[in-house]
């Protein structure tokens, strides 16, 4: 069984009274993205599982662009993924 260390942040900016954007960072603590295969993770029916679909960071990367977002992730120094994502 795995053991998972997650951490969120969130933080936002304001217009007055009316936030403009958030940002949230999701960090785990597993193995990590491999650096040649970072430039796919996003690709539809691309999956490092065995038996995965491949359309999890899709779909998601679709929702947050239409709404004005963006996603992303950045291996950490240490262990693991950060994801972040806009809206």
């Amino acid at each position: 069984m795995r053991s998972w260390a997650v951490r969120e942040t969130w933080s936002s900016a304001r217009s007055g009274r009316r936030a403009i954007a958030s940002r949230v960072a999701v960090e785990d603590a597993g193995s990590g993205i491999d650096p040649q295969l970072a430039d796919h993770i996003f690709d539809a029916f691309y999956t490092t599982k065995r038996g995965g679909m491949g359309m999890g960071l899709s779909i998601s990367r679709t929702i947050v662009e239409q709404h004005g977002g963006r996603l992303w992730a950045v291996r950490n120094d240490g262990p693991g993924t950060t994801f972040h994502f806009t809206v």
